[in-house]
């Protein structure tokens, strides 16, 4: 039950800074929202959720993950 309401208050945070930050056109602010709202979600999983999300066809680092710039 504790879990249940856990993912219920991280979707929820993540769903705030969206509505909050989401009119933003600046892409560094972006690209902050984004960030933030992975690692709201991801919890502990960020980094290899990070790391999945830069591996690709070339091997390791194929794609960069940008933190942007907080608003």
């Amino acid at each position: 039950r504790q879990q249940i309401t856990s993912l219920k208050t991280e979707r929820k945070k993540a769903i705030e800074l969206a509505v909050r930050y989401g009119g933003i056109e600046e892409s560094h602010h972006l690209e902050w929202i984004i960030d933030q709202m992975v690692r709201i979600l991801a919890g502990a999983d960020y980094a290899e959720i990070v790391k999945s999300a830069c591996d690709g066809e070339d091997g390791p680092n194929t794609y960069s993950w940008s933190t942007g710039i907080a608003p």
